[in-house]
């Protein structure tokens, strides 16, 4: 599903960007996904999610997770993201992705990407588990799910990566976005002061 936050800046200026957010299932991404958008929203800048369980239900609505389904699924993923980048639209993508050639096709369609590894022990996300995955495999009721049963090919080429146990999702997002900067893919911050000398019209009123 597309999840978008709405302020009162657009973006339709050529420069947007794509991050993805990969890590094994409930290692956080979606909480780290929906923190980025706020941060990114405080700087006046409108992002959207792109995040894989809800586009699974337009995309492949009776999922069977097979090789072949997931080629299928993170190709129309890459493909939507690269057109709403192309349109202005900054994308958060949440997803998996458990073979880093998805995310590599991502990167090589996308001229202006991070990819961001949510680093959380495989442990602590069995015992999160908010969606039931792991249940649903002790269970023998699934028998693909990354890093659990199946390999999950964690971020080689990640540009970044942040704790899912050590860091705040506010600060990881802070992190995200000095990456973001370091990259010229946001401006950065007006340096304070930066007016000194002259005076803003709001000032001038108050002379």
């Amino acid at each position: 599903m597309i999840h978008q936050e709405s302020t009162s800046t657009t973006n339709r200026d050529g420069n947007a960007f794509a991050v993805w957010i990969t890590g094994l299932p409930a290692s956080g991404k979606s909480t780290l996904a929906r923190a980025l958008v706020k941060e990114l929203a405080v700087l006046r800048v409108n992002a959207v999610i792109l995040e894989s369980d809800e586009l699974r239900k337009i995309l492949t609505p009776t999922p069977d997770y097979s090789a072949q389904e997931r080629d299928f699924f993170y190709s129309a993923l890459t493909g939507l993201a690269a057109l709403l980048v192309s349109q202005g639209f900054p994308v958060i993508i949440d997803a998996t992705a458990n073979r880093s050639l998805y995310r590599e096709e991502a990167r090589q369609t996308i001229s202006r990407f991070l990819e961001v590894l949510v680093d959380t022990p495989l442990e602590v996300c069995i015992d999160r588990d908010p969606k039931g995955i792991y249940g649903r495999a002790r269970q023998g009721l699934a028998d693909t799910v990354p890093g659990l049963q199946i390999p999950y090919e964690n971020g080689s080429r990640a540009d970044l990566i942040v704790s899912g146990t050590e860091e705040s999702p506010s600060d990881a997002a802070l992190r995200i976005i000095a990456g973001l900067r370091e990259r010229n893919y946001l401006p950065e911050p007006p340096r304070s002061g930066a007016h000194r000398g002259r005076l803003l019209p709001e000032e001038e009123d108050l002379t």
